[in-house]
């Protein structure tokens, strides 16, 4: 099992940018020196409500000088707002960057604003995502690529920064779908369960994503990767009644956004805080929090879990304690359990 940190760089409005970003530089420098596996951030335009962020490009080339050998991954870009040349680009940038230790994470996104935005008419997301992908892998691996459809033409171009690894394959978020719809996992790459949905819409009998999906990448597998929420022990004063209410306040702002619109089922963010967090965040002590991950690589396959420990408005020695934990209490049982299924030793 690989684990990897999830940071967005997201703020309250009144927040000194040029301050979080120093703090964020302190988790990814604890998470590497800790031994975590992976980085991601992800990425929206013009944000609603209490919060504004970094974008995720420019964040993780400047990250990537902090991580070490942690592999560095996009989580996700809306693959389908962006002209296919600057994409195809633009990653291989960031795959020479990290020496070819890079994970490439695309997304349809659902906010009217963001599409509005780019001009984009939202009914095309999946035609463009899907469309796009292909193109930008063409760019890659053919020497002579032509091209004619909605925000770009190509005439016989060649393309001369390619990405180090080779094959590159893309992984997709499935999490959010077209209604009735099935995610397409790209060729080589993996599908990466939504981390607002209910853990039950995870699971392949209630519509989630297969089990096992995916092929394989550089001689790893890639299968399903999941991201949580983060650690925080129980019984601990402020820090547990930050875990429980600064994740909740970011989830009202998702709803002003309309993410809870096109998830499964009943999704309501405006739900109560203890119906809200059950099943979306992993809370409690380490042993609460390795039986509440349990379920991703035992019913869902998951071999990659992405763990969020810092909110808008958390202060950044709640979330490098939570790491502390993690890293001393979970982590090694993690990273012991096998892509299989085989556990390792549970934390004492």
């Amino acid at each position: 099992m690989k684990v990897g940190l999830f940071i967005t760089n997201q703020q309250t409005l009144d927040t000194d940018m040029v301050s979080a970003l120093d703090d964020q530089f302190a988790m990814v420098r604890l998470a590497r020196d800790c031994g975590w596996d992976s980085l991601f951030s992800g990425q929206h335009y013009l944000n609603e409500g209490n919060n504004k962020q970094l974008q995720m490009v420019p964040l993780l080339a400047r990250l990537a000088a902090e991580a070490g050998e942690m592999t560095i991954g996009l989580g996700i870009l809306l693959l389908n707002l962006h002209n296919p040349v600057y994409t195809a680009e633009t990653v291989a940038t960031l795959d020479i960057i990290a020496r070819g230790n890079f994970i490439f994470g695309v997304g349809l996104g659902y906010r009217d604003i963001e599409f509005d935005a780019f001009g984009v008419p939202k009914g095309e997301r999946v035609k463009r995502l899907e469309e796009y992908l292909t193109l930008v892998e063409r760019l890659w691996t053919e020497d002579r690529v032509s091209y004619e459809g909605p925000g770009c033409r190509l005439a016989n171009v060649h393309m001369n920064i390619r990405p180090v690894q080779k094959p590159a394959a893309a992984d997709l978020d499935g999490g959010k779908q077209r209604p009735g719809g099935k995610a397409r996992c790209p060729d080589g790459g993996c599908l990466v369960h939504q981390p607002a949905r209910h853990q039950r819409h995870h699971s392949p009998a209630n519509g989630g994503l297969p089990r096992g999906a995916g092929g394989r990448r550089k001689g790893r597998a890639a299968g399903v990767a999941g991201r949580q929420g983060g650690l925080l022990r129980q019984g601990s004063g402020d820090r547990t009644r930050n875990g429980r209410t600064l994740p909740v306040a970011k989830y009202r702002d998702y709803a002003k956004w309309g993410q809870d619109k096109v998830m499964p089922d009943d999704t309501d963010f405006s739900r109560p805080l203890e119906e809200l967090i059950k099943r979306r965040f992993i809370l409690g002590s380490p042993e609460e929090c390795y039986d509440g991950l349990k379920p991703y690589w035992e019913e869902f396959g998951v071999n990659h879990i992405i763990i969020r420990t810092h909110w808008v408005g958390m202060p950044l020695s709640t979330s490098l304690a939570s790491m502390r934990l993690i890293s001393n209490e979970l982590l090694p049982a993690l990273q012991g359990v096998s892509p299989g299924g085989r556990l390792g030793s549970a934390p004492a």
